[in-house]
């Protein structure tokens, strides 16, 4: 009896601990799956609000307005997976102890500084009135399509003069998705020329976010900024309780000398509610301009700018991008919304590789 009970014993351990790995390996299959699997996206086509609303699992993303308060279409604002808002709320939303200049940076956005000698860039409320015929504006004019199996939305817009004639028609993609706690944009837009157009070359531009204060590169001391026209815009130095931001580029700069430099890619982290943050923009080798120089400033935009090339070479590199009459182009960047731990180096190289499809 006392040998017999042994034997069971061992037995009865031995089933024991083959259902326990069994469920381990269950669990560990259904993590897998849980990380690996594709995230539903959804949209709400708000028409009165004029704005799009996309969610990822349930969850607020971003949304696509053009309700005409910026002259510009945008993503605004833009979260976290883990619900932390990673643009400035400044003019839509002010939020406290945020800066409160450069109007015309809000949320996500596409234009440039000088299209046929009309800034599209600078173009805000703010502009007096008597000063309105340098600026041009972005017209919404519908929505393409909306793919939730995909991720995708589709939108036209107009780029038009003051006087009304239309330059450019463009046509946007947005593609949204999530794996793990990294949450994508892809912008693929086409603008096609339906006039002939200049894009001479400007600091002004292009694809840009304005971030919120908590990934601003500390700073204590003031600062005044120009434009192409030449209007000058102060930055107040403000409190840097809770600022923690750093730029890194692909090519290994970091903080500010990021500004006028080439990279393949850049990414923007800091901390915000003690919790590691990071937006990065990733760049295409099929865009003009490749690799892109970066007009990224410590107090909180962060644009990459494939035609001022100008500028940023301090005269060395001049590109002045034409486009006849029907004509296009195409521009696309993959844009990484992270949070939760440092999104390293290799990952964002895993990233560039799979958007350029190497």
């Amino acid at each position: 009896m006392p040998k017999l009970s042994y034997c069971g014993l061992i037995v009865a351990i031995m089933l024991f601990s083959c259902k326990d790995k069994q469920k381990n390996e269950n669990t560990a299959n259904d993590m897998q799956s849980e990380s690996t699997r594709t995230a539903r996206v959804s949209f709400a086509n708000d028409t009165d609000n004029k704005k799009v609303d996309v969610h990822i699992d349930g969850s607020f993303f971003t949304s696509y307005v053009y309700d005409g308060q910026t002259p510009k279409p945008i993503l605004y604002p833009v979260l976290t997976k883990s619900g932390k808002t990673v643009t400035r709320g400044f003019p839509y939303d002010p939020r406290p102890n945020e800066r409160v200049d450069h109007p015309h940076h809000a949320g996500h956005w596409l234009n440039y500084g000088d299209v046929n000698g009309l800034d599209f860039w600078n173009n805000s409320y703010a502009i007096a009135e008597d000063q309105k015929h340098k600026y041009g504006t972005i017209f919404h004019k519908e929505i393409l399509g909306l793919d939730s199996e995909k991720g995708a939305l589709v939108i036209k817009a107009i780029w038009r003069a003051p006087d009304g004639v239309d330059l450019l028609e463009e046509q946007t993609t947005f593609s949204f998705g999530e794996e793990g706690a990294t949450r994508t944009i892809d912008r693929s837009t086409t603008l096609r020329a339906l006039e002939e157009v200049s894009f001479k070359d400007n600091k002004e531009g292009m694809l840009g976010i304005r971030v919120a204060r908590e990934l601003e590169l500390p700073s204590d001391k003031p600062a005044v900024y120009t434009d192409a026209e030449g209007n000058a815009t102060a930055v107040e130095a403000l409190n840097n309780e809770g600022v923690s931001g750093n730029y890194l580029g692909s090519e290994g700069l970091t903080g500010d000398a990021v500004w006028g430099t080439r990279n393949r890619w850049v990414k923007l982290e800091g901390n915000i509610d003690g919790d590691p943050v990071s937006i990065t923009i990733v760049d295409h080798k099929k865009n003009v301009g490749y690799p892109t120089y970066w007009h990224a400033r410590g107090y909180g935009l962060f644009a990459a700018n494939p035609l001022g090339q100008a500028i940023f070479s301090e005269g060395k590199e001049t590109l002045d991008f034409k486009l006849a009459k029907g004509e296009s182009v195409e521009f696309n960047y993959r844009i990484l919304i992270h949070d939760g731990s440092v999104l390293s180096k290799d990952r964002i190289e895993v990233a560039f590789k799979d958007f350029n499809k190497e």
